[in-house]
């Protein structure tokens, strides 16, 4: 498990910087290298990601742990969002180090609006992973459908190809997702030169994540029963 915790974002890394850079022919973006800018980009994602996706079967995977009164379902699944939010935050300090020493700009300009926009990606995944891990159990479909929506949501979000050579009427629409402004916003504090997106809005992610929490919290307290039934 901790090899692929490491291996994952490495071998993702090497795969699309050598097909932007062999096929593609491009090597930077406007106001940031393009391998520093891939890799923020593709943790932070990551971080969103593991939070909404480990959440998922965080209650079946607990189960047992229930025959105590005082363990409820919420408990199993902010437990495994905490876990995955530190062990990102753990792998992200290591890409900073091994950036560091291999020369790459992997240094914030604002560490701390880097580590805001940082908290602000675990606090929608933990509202996501809420909702989802007591929408799931009711109604198990929607799970399967988190899953295969999960990489068409890491092109929509940026990760890979900066949304500014997307037309412009089309820029409004991916602005409706809220990854795209906590990513946006990890870049800005990464790379002072960066150009993003218009309209990026700290205040609108934190609407979602919030709302999603609420909404999450919600589903618990009065699934709770259904939650725990085998």
């Amino acid at each position: 498990a901790w090899f692929w915790m490491l291996a994952e974002p490495i071998a993702m890394i090497v795969i699309l910087a050598a097909i932007r850079g062999i096929v593609m022919g491009e090597k930077h973006i406007l106001g940031a290298e393009f391998i520093p800018w891939l890799i923020t980009g593709l943790l932070g994602f990551y971080l969103f990601r593991e939070n909404m996706m480990r959440s998922i079967g965080a209650i079946e995977g607990n189960s047992g742990l229930f025959a105590y009164r005082q363990v409820k379902p919420v408990d199993a699944v902010l437990v495994r969002c905490f876990l995955e939010g530190m062990l990102k935050s753990f792998i992200f300090l290591l890409f900073i180090l091994a950036g560091t020493l291999l020369m790459l700009d992997l240094s914030p300009d604002d560490p701390f609006k880097a580590f805001f926009a940082w908290l602000s990606l675990w606090a929608l995944g933990i509202g996501v992973g809420l909702s989802l891990s007591a929408l799931s159990k009711l109604v198990p479909e929607l799970g399967r459908i988190a899953r295969i929506i999960s990489f068409p949501l890491l092109l929509a979000s940026g990760v890979i190809i900066p949304l500014q050579v997307v037309p412009f009427n089309l820029q409004e629409y991916l602005l409706l997702n809220p990854v795209v402004h906590g990513i946006e916003t990890l870049r800005l504090a990464f790379f002072h030169g960066y150009k993003s997106l218009y309209g990026i809005d700290m205040t609108y992610l934190w609407y979602w994540a919030l709302s999603l929490v609420l909404l999450g919290l919600m589903l618990h307290i009065r699934f709770e029963q259904r939650l725990k039934a085998q």
